[in-house]
């Protein structure tokens, strides 16, 4: 996948004054802002294998002797970099300025954690992020956190690792992942697995989809042919459509036979394309009555929810509960609403909080970082994988009566579990 940043858990930037709806409206100003990205260049950590810490608990930072650097948080002894797009324009810096408030909250709800955050800003380029890299490892960091895209994270990573310096970014290409330079983002390809292997379970066997033919549908396609098989369903049938608005019947008629054979679709896209597609489906003469429809987190939408033909499907996403609580104090704190990803630099930063608060200054390492038990986030457990992408414990919702539920909880943690 390419540069579809953050386009699973699109943000949903936010001045105070903005209300809910006008959220809403950034939030898909933001994705269009990725994806135009993508054409051209092709969640808090409680600690490690510990309980969660309470987010009341004020921070008690040990004193240091270094001096305290310009666009710094908290005053610990551990210095950890954080870059940012907060130069770029428009959405980019709205979200880049959440993820800072959240980083700020992280620091001072992790009791004892020992850290200090150097802020830089990449002004979202790729030079931009080699900069800032550079200036905080120099500066003493001993790991970074972000950059937002996939060109910086590619960037700064070339740098950090060049310095044996651990990065946790926040894009979604796994391209841009290896070891040492770890994906704390929401991969579609865990939405994908997820959803299927709960299908699968409750008795689906034959699967057909229709993806969208960009850089997102080439990702959830890889995905779904290796999900559909391994949860011992098979693939009948798949079909790309163009994403400028035409072609849903064409890919629709081409789909209609395999589609009446499948008892699963696959309808990995936005509220204002699914239901397009379901209408053409059944105009092919292949209705998805009593089918499973299965989306990914661009289901995670008030507007799909508020859609009957949309009643029954699933798709997986964190337990809402802890990003609730977290836009609680977020809201409590600054006056406005996080954008939907803030809560990455929320657990990135009590990521490595816990690190040093059971390894020590120097325990930041590839080891500490890819421990197999993981870590507890706002938005549930994660752990990384040895080649940068994580997994997550994820929730599946099914959609009814305008709203979405959870059908089969989130993991409390990874033993057990299957994932």
């Amino acid at each position: 996948m390419s540069d579809d940043d953050m386009l699973a858990r699109p943000p949903a930037g936010l001045p105070a004054t903005l209300p809910a709806a006008a959220s809403r409206r950034v939030g898909r100003a933001m994705r269009a802002l990725v994806l135009a990205a993508a054409s051209g260049l092709l969640a808090a950590c409680g600690g490690v294998s510990e309980a969660p810490p309470t987010a009341a608990i004020p921070n008690t930072p040990a004193t240091v002797e270094n001096p305290q650097p310009a666009n710094a948080i908290g005053t610990g002894s551990v210095r950890i970099g954080l870059i940012l797009p907060l130069g770029a324009s428009g959405n980019a810096a709205l979200a880049a300025q959440a993820l800072r408030n959240a980083a700020e909250m992280a620091v001072n709800e992790f009791p004892g954690g020992d850290v200090q955050i150097l802020v830089k800003d990449d002004a979202g380029t790729s030079q931009g992020a080699q900069a800032a890299a550079t200036q905080a490892i120099d500066e003493g960091a001993k790991a970074i956190i972000g950059p937002l895209f996939s060109h910086t994270v590619a960037a700064a990573g070339q740098v950090a690792r060049s310095r044996n310096v651990p990065l946790v970014g926040f894009s979604t290409d796994t391209n841009v992942a290896a070891r040492g330079v770890y994906l704390l983002s929401f991969l579609p390809q865990t939405d994908v697995e997820r959803a299927v292997r709960y299908a699968a379970a409750k008795g689906r066997r034959a699967f057909v989809a229709l993806l969208p033919d960009n850089a997102y549908g080439s990702v959830v396609e890889g995905a779904f042919r290796e999900a559909v098989p391994a949860a011992g369903g098979r693939v009948v049938g798949i079909e790309r459509y163009p994403t400028n608005g035409s072609g849903y019947a064409d890919a629709a008629k081409r789909i209609a036979a395999s589609a009446q054979q499948a008892d699963a679709v696959f309808l990995p896209d936005s509220a204002e394309v699914v239901p397009q597609l379901v209408q053409a489906l059944a105009a092919a003469g292949a209705p998805v009555a009593g089918k499973q429809l299965i989306g990914t987190g661009l289901w995670d939408d008030p507007r799909m929810f508020a859609l009957p033909s949309m009643a029954g499907g699933i798709f997986a996403a964190p337990d809402p509960a802890g990003y609730r609580a977290f836009s609680e104090r977020y809201r409590a704190r600054y006056g406005r609403d996080p954008v939907r990803t803030a809560t990455l630099a929320h657990d990135g930063v009590s990521l490595m909080a816990a690190i040093v608060k059971t390894r020590g200054a120097m325990g930041i390492t590839d080891e500490a970082i890819e421990t197999p038990s993981g870590f507890s986030g706002v938005d549930g457990v994660f752990r990384f994988r040895s080649d940068g992408t994580n997994q997550r414990g994820l929730a599946v919702m099914e959609i009814g009566n305008g709203s979405a539920r959870i059908v089969d909880p989130a993991p409390r943690s990874f033993g057990g579990t299957g994932l």
